[in-house]
């Protein structure tokens, strides 16, 4: 019998489409053309929050920082405060929702939940919703929407992605006793959860890092039977570098959301493999509710 994160990662292709057709009725909640932002998260959350945040500044839409929700400076001049949570009864964010001055901003699964009245504007991905603890699609979900708030075009994404679901899982891959994931720009953000999945999911060995930064010290980790997975196009002379330590280079031209689907049904092999369930990793819960 499937997982539920196995069928919820199958579905991806579809609720891209969908969340991204959302974008213009959402709109007038969603950040305004020259605002300054900080979009927070827990967790997955987070890491979409660092994507969404490169991508929305590097087209000029306005100054955008990412922050955990905990780590919430609360003393600079922004404009809005967009929080993404799945289940909406995230301690940290809902503390930072009732505590900033500024209008904010909801993007959630469950339109039923507290985050409802502590945020002034709701998004509400319900279909996007997950009976796995393990985030995927409401996570991709979220961050298609947000990529065509930005002007994008997502129908090459969605695409990928389905071809992401019957890509083969190389040897070399599945049998890895490392990962380290790496990204440029906004791809960082898609590391750092490409990792998160692993370590949840199959409780690997996993790190995440920016691509330039890789070599200054983390690609010493890497050797026979590791893998460095790419996110996005490569520095030039990275795949050179891997391949010296012996390691196994990964990229790929697919769009890199479509990359993250192929890391998820990865991470789930490897959980099986070892006999884990991806569905309830250790020591996790779907929401962390703090009395």
């Amino acid at each position: 019998m499937s997982t539920h994160v196995a069928v919820e990662i199958a579905t991806q292709p579809d609720c891209w489409r969908r969340a991204a057709s959302l974008a213009d009725e959402v709109a007038p909640r969603l950040p305004r053309p020259g605002e300054r932002v900080a979009v927070v998260g827990c967790g997955t959350s987070w890491f979409i929050a660092q994507s969404y945040a490169w991508l929305r500044e590097a087209r000029g839409l306005g100054h955008t920082d990412a922050f955990a929700a905990s780590e919430f400076p609360g003393v600079r001049d922004y404009d809005r405060v967009v929080a993404i949570t799945r289940s909406g009864t995230t301690s940290e964010v809902l503390d930072l929702l009732n505590s900033v001055a500024v209008p904010t901003t909801a993007i959630t699964a469950d339109g039923g939940t507290p985050v409802a009245d502590a945020a002034d504007g709701l998004v509400v991905l319900d279909f996007a919703d997950e009976a796995s603890v393990v985030q995927t699609r409401f996570a991709t979900s979220t961050l298609a929407l947000l990529r065509a708030s930005l002007g994008e075009d997502l129908s090459a994404a969605v695409a990928d992605a389905t071809a992401a679901l019957t890509a083969p899982l190389r040897p070399e891959w599945t049998g890895a006793t490392q990962f380290t994931f790496l990204g440029r720009g906004w791809t960082c953000g898609l590391a750092n959860e490409a990792a998160l999945k692993m370590r949840e999911a199959a409780g690997a060995w996993t790190e995440s890092y920016p691509a330039m930064d890789y070599r200054h010290g983390p690609i010493s980790i890497t050797a026979p039977g590791r893998l460095a997975w790419m996110f996005g196009p490569a520095p030039a002379g990275l795949a050179e570098d891997v391949a010296a330590t012996g390691g196994t280079f990964v990229t790929s031209t697919h769009d890199p959301m479509a990359t993250l689907v192929l890391a998820q049904r990865l991470a789930v092999h490897v959980a099986e493999a070892a006999g884990r369930n991806p569905d309830r990793p250790r020591h996790l819960t779907r929401s962390v509710i703090l009395s």
